[in-house]
């Protein structure tokens, strides 16, 4: 009797049904991932921004400014480019003086000294929301999770 060592049609059939179902319920991963994901990096684009305005500010012993164009989307660096803001994300400022501000540009003056005077910023998506808090005596640029909001209808 002569032994078939190779795989029957229904073997080869079972593995490409199961591997076509492993794949499906990894795609359907990743894609609720992917929004969660691109807010996370959108916050520490920017808030790596301000960080490194500052270090510009204290190493060049000049102030910096940090712009956050609301009506183009846009943040950046005053006189070293912008960068947009993916669709999807909601984004405002809080001023302590103006309130909330949902359109124009605002900015952020980095002293030399490092102290940082602005807002609070606040960057969400359908399901969550984050601020990133600069402190300003001390410099520091902090991220803080919000509550699930209720700003997607602001989302452009």
């Amino acid at each position: 009797m002569e032994k078939n060592n190779g795989f029957i049609l229904l073997e080869l059939i079972v593995v490409l049904f199961l591997a076509t179902i492993i794949m499906g319920m990894s795609v359907m991963l990743f894609a609720n991932l992917l929004p969660s994901n691109r807010l996370d990096a959108t916050v520490r684009n920017i808030s790596s921004t301000i960080r490194y305005a500052r270090s510009m500010s204290q190493i060049q012993n000049e102030k910096q400014t940090v712009v956050v164009d609301l009506d183009a989307r846009q943040y950046g660096i005053e006189g070293r480019g912008f960068k947009d803001i993916p669709p999807g994300i909601g984004i405002k400022i809080i001023d302590p003086v103006s309130g909330e501000l949902l359109e124009g540009k605002y900015s952020f003056a980095v002293q030399a000294t490092g102290a940082i005077e602005g807002g609070t910023i606040v960057v969400w998506n359908s399901k969550k929301s984050l601020s990133i808090q600069t402190d300003p005596v001390l410099g520091s640029v902090s991220v803080k999770s919000g509550e699930t909001n209720s700003h997607e209808s602001l989302i452009h």
